[in-house]
């Protein structure tokens, strides 16, 4: 039914114990789902063997040994064994409501995002019980945290839809934003599957990122996807830029909103005079963003 794919760190310290719990919790999907690991970072083939999983080791990277993302999607194509394929980082947990959502979806083309929930986890999972899934999830509605904008760190879409992928690295700025861009210019429905989907990502640090500049993957290597990525007031779209909501009662096209009001403009006049409309733009969302500061100072001084 499902392919997913990955392209993890190093299985060392760490690292190696929070992506060992998100392979194992991929393993628990029912029903079974392909898994594939790409790359040849340590700890890759022998954790692909120890779990009988397919492991793709040559990849493209750039001078930095981080791998190019449009290497391995057009990979994938050609070597998953379904036809729906999901990739997501290898620090992401799935449960059982992930499959059934799949089901839900009629469209022909679409891609799948959704809202992740952060959490600290320190130990092995033990996934061998029955109720480890049910168990996990009500203490992570516990002790869980929300970024305060959404990562997006899953994207499950119809094979054959994304072959003009530029070469973005993988783990760094830019590159998921293009991408819900890129569909919506497309008018393939972009999904937001947060209410019925529950994802865990097992926060970790960014010490990996090479000549990192801030607190997570700032540094060069975000700013060349960035401008890959080309007017980034303009396309660096994010998960509220989807255009469809994935439901308990099945999905829903979004209401009309300011928001929908701008993506209709950026995606209805040629790119060409994008350049006149984003000053526009961006002090919409400045406005916007003035709004909600101004909210949220309010909330403060009524309900202190």
């Amino acid at each position: 039914m499902l392919t997913i794919f990955t392209i993890p760190k190093p299985f060392v310290g760490h690292i190696g114990l929070i992506q060992r719990n998100a392979i194992m919790s991929w393993l628990k999907l029912i029903p079974e789902c392909e898994i594939i690991l790409f790359g040849n970072e340590a700890g890759i083939r022998e954790i692909a063997q120890e779990f009988g999983i397919r492991h793709v080791p040559e990849i493209k990277k750039n001078e930095y040994g981080t791998p190019f993302l449009d290497d391995v999607f057009n990979k994938v194509q050609t070597v998953a064994r379904h036809k729906i394929l999901c990739y997501c980082n290898a620090d992401i947990m799935f449960f059982y409501d992930l499959p059934e959502a799949v089901k839900k979806i009629s469209f022909k083309e679409y891609l799948v995002v959704g809202e992740r929930w952060d959490e600290d986890v320190t130990n092995t999972i033990d996934t061998s019980r029955e109720t480890w899934a049910d168990e996990f999830l009500a203490f992570a509605r516990e002790h869980h945290s929300v970024q305060n904008f959404p990562g997006m760190d899953y994207f499950i879409f119809p094979k054959g839809i994304l072959n003009e992928f530029p070469p973005f690295v993988v783990g760094r700025r830019g590159w998921d934003n293009w991408l819900i861009y890129h569909m919506r210019m497309r008018k393939i429905p972009v999904i937001d599957a947060t209410p019925v989907v529950h994802v865990i990502h097992q926060n970790h640090s960014y010490a990996h990122v090479p000549q990192k500049e801030g607190k997570r993957w700032e540094g060069p290597e975000s700013w060349d996807n960035v401008r890959l990525v080309g007017n980034r007031q303009i396309y660096l779209w994010e998960l509220a830029d989807s255009d469809w909501v994935l439901t308990p009662e099945g999905l829903k096209k979004k209401p009309f909103s300011i928001r929908t009001a701008e993506q209709d403009l950026i995606l209805s006049t040629p790119k060409k005079i994008h350049i006149f409309i984003e000053p526009f733009y961006r002090m919409g969302h400045t406005i916007k963003f003035g709004y909600l500061k101004l909210f949220e100072y309010s909330k403060k001084i009524i309900f202190r």
